[in-house]
């Protein structure tokens, strides 16, 4: 795997603090695209360590296959809107600067931020897609967070994927379709504090078909980001396949 430390000038918005780089252009290979397999296989895999984070990367889907699959999406999945289009913080809602949607198993609900959102049913594309990523991984998933960024201006700040009901033994499995686009990991002890760390974050660039899997305990130690990047005019789709254990859902919340 290759790795350099990038330079002030190639970190757009970033605060001008050095970046350990892994750019998925370096460090997957191309997978031929044979229409006679089901999926584009075998993934070559590549390992992204760095202290308590554990990530797998590769190319699951060729451009082509990515690029149709995207246009289904597109007509596919329905958005949340209203206030299950915003999030809560210190009490008040906000916007987000992005667009979501939750799809999966039947009664499944997803609870972040003080919203709460129910799945939909899985839609032809997803189960697909769903269904390539287990074969990849050999991990079963119940559920799919997706977030479409419409340019580089739609975003998500620092966060862990950590919320109570997820299975602690799952990776979550990200699929990126659409946009190149940063994605930012920084140790939870780099952040704030008197005891702050020097930990250098840890850039990825997400291709088009690319599969990311944070695998445990990366949730635990590292937040993650995908900054704005003012240069980006296309759209990208993320899907975060998961899997929800029904127990440890809250009872006493319904969806609006």
């Amino acid at each position: 795997m290759k790795k350099r430390v990038a330079t002030c000038g190639e970190q757009e918005e970033t605060e001008g603090e050095d970046l350990v780089t892994l750019h998925t252009n370096q460090i997957c290979e191309t997978v031929e695209d044979d229409e006679d397999e089901e999926f584009s296989h075998p993934i070559p895999w590549r390992k992204i360590e760095a202290e308590g984070l554990d990530c797998d990367h590769g190319l699951l889907f060729s451009k082509e296959e990515a690029d149709r699959l995207f246009s289904r999406l597109e007509e596919e999945v329905e958005y949340f809107t209203g206030d299950q289009a915003k999030v809560q913080v210190y009490g008040k809602l906000h916007s987000v600067p992005r667009q979501q949607a939750t799809y999966g198993d039947e009664g499944l609900m997803y609870s972040f931020s003080g919203v709460h959102l129910l799945a939909r049913p899985w839609t032809p594309t997803l189960e697909y897609i769903r269904d390539a990523v287990t074969n990849a991984t050999g991990q079963t998933f119940n559920f799919v967070l997706i977030n479409r960024y419409k340019d580089g201006h739609d975003h998500i700040g620092e966060h862990r994927d950590d919320e109570r009901e997820l299975d602690p033994t799952c990776p979550i499995a990200s699929v990126s379709l659409g946009a190149v686009r940063d994605f930012i990991f920084r140790h939870k002890d780099a952040r704030v504090g008197p005891n702050k760390r020097q930990i250098k974050p840890v850039k990825l660039e997400l291709d088009h078909g690319s599969l990311l899997l944070m695998n445990s305990p990366t949730n635990t130690y590292w937040y993650h980001s995908l900054p704005v990047r003012k240069k980006v005019k296309t759209p990208r789709i993320n899907l975060t396949f998961r899997r929800i254990i029904r127990s440890c859902q809250r009872s006493d919340v319904k969806n609006k």
